[in-house]
């Protein structure tokens, strides 16, 4: 037998590390040649590290959640023969699983009669009674319940608890989750663009019954390869239509360089919620699809996306996103912007609401668009008429598809 060290390959993105997101094995595991290994992160897409050959785990090289240098050991194998240990060992010692974080234990509960005494020395008696405090009302952490100075003093802090009715119990355990792989990606991004774009906001009411008829005629034959239309079709080729009168929001912002560049190609990311968190696949060259060609795409990507199957490439290059959360998108949202974007489109539920026509009310289907904006690139004005040309483009969807 033979000890095989495995490395991290390089995953050919041109990165010098990735994130450990999951193992597949453990050790004493048997793995065969070509079982995974483990699950590392580049840029949100997800790579399967798999064996190259046939043997058992010993020794894994990394935690949940480590950044692993490109070439560093991953995993040893214990394999058959004495020619498979043909590379040398790491000299970093084995990493072991940390322990999971206690939880703080719960404060005992003693629950005391109305006429029971409870135990305490004079001295917490008087304090109890200089400070107005009825001892029933105070939990004791020493033998018996007996209170002590430290249970006096956490209740003045703490205040009475709560009356607890049949069936309620006070909890206070601190569970401790640590913020690895995706989560961490959402949060160091998130974090990123609150950090350095001054958001700019606008929320606008759209009228979408025109827009609801036309959509229900067209889902009325619905074919494999026509997949159902959602809302998000119709947006898209509304913001291409907006965005070839004004180009400057279809652009990233270089703000080390200085430079804003707009780009031609109008790729319109969409923010997905997945069972894993939120990613962003991309619809490239928007500007070249039509409405049907915007909803297979977006049907395509969003499966990939779900299933943790997209590639980075179906991932990055986006150059405006819509953000939508569906029929829970609530009535207005502050989207925040995708950096270094210059611009998303937000997209709240639909309601039927009374609207004045100037005779009466008469219900209407109503949408409201929550956009925001880089205040630094993008001034009021812009955004508004930009928002304004969605309203319109919107509201008579029969504008969406000729050149006026």
């Amino acid at each position: 037998m033979a000890e095989r060290i495995i490395k991290l390959p390089d995953v050919g993105e041109g990165i010098a590390e990735a994130e450990l997101v999951e193992w597949h094995v453990k050790p004493g595991d048997i793995v065969r040649e070509d079982d995974p290994l483990a699950a590392v992160m580049t840029d949100k897409a997800t790579v399967e590290i798999p064996s190259p050959a046939e043997g058992e785990v010993t020794w894994l090289g990394a935690e949940i959640g480590d950044k692993v240098a490109i070439g560093s050991a991953l995993v040893k194998l214990e394999v058959a023969g004495a020619a498979a240990a043909e590379e040398p060992a790491p000299d970093t010692p084995v990493a072991k699983p940390a322990p999971a974080a206690p939880a703080v234990a719960a404060r005992p509960e003693v629950p005391r009669a109305p006429a029971q005494k409870p135990l305490a020395s004079p001295a917490v008696r008087l304090k109890a009674r200089e400070a107005g405090i009825d001892l029933r009302q105070v939990r004791g952490s020493g033998p018996a319940g007996r209170i002590g100075h430290a249970d006096l003093d956490a209740f003045l802090l703490r205040g009475p608890q709560a009356t607890e009715g049949p069936g309620l119990v006070e909890k206070t355990g601190v569970t401790e989750v640590k913020v690895v792989g995706l989560r961490r990606r959402i949060a160091e991004k998130m974090a990123l663009s609150k950090a350095r774009i001054p958001h700019i906001t606008i929320v606008e009411e759209i009228d979408v019954s025109a827009l609801e008829d036309l959509r229900a005629a067209l889902n009325k034959k619905p074919a494999p390869e026509r997949p159902k239309l959602t809302l998000l079709p119709f947006l898209m080729r509304a913001m291409v239509k907006a965005l070839a009168e004004q180009p400057g929001l279809n652009a990233l912002y270089d703000d080390e360089a200085g430079i804003i560049r707009q780009h031609a190609a109008i790729n319109i990311g969409i923010a997905t919620q997945t069972p894993s968190g939120l990613v962003v696949p991309v619809v490239k060259h928007a500007e070249a699809r039509d409405l049907r060609a915007c909803a297979i795409e977006l049907s395509r990507l969003a499966g990939r996306a779900r299933d943790g199957s997209a590639t980075r490439d179906e991932l990055t290059g986006s150059t405006i996103t819509i953000t939508s959360l569906g029929a829970l998108g609530g009535i207005a949202t502050t989207p925040v912007i995708n950096h270094p974007e210059v611009a998303i489109v937000g997209v709240n539920r639909i309601v039927v609401r009374p609207v004045w026509d100037g005779a009466g009310f008469v219900p209407r289907k109503m949408m409201n668009l929550s956009s925001s904006f880089d205040h630094r690139v993008v001034d009021g004005w812009d955004a508004a008429v930009f928002v304004q040309r969605l309203k319109e483009l919107l509201e008579t969807p029969a504008t969406l598809f000729v050149d006026i």
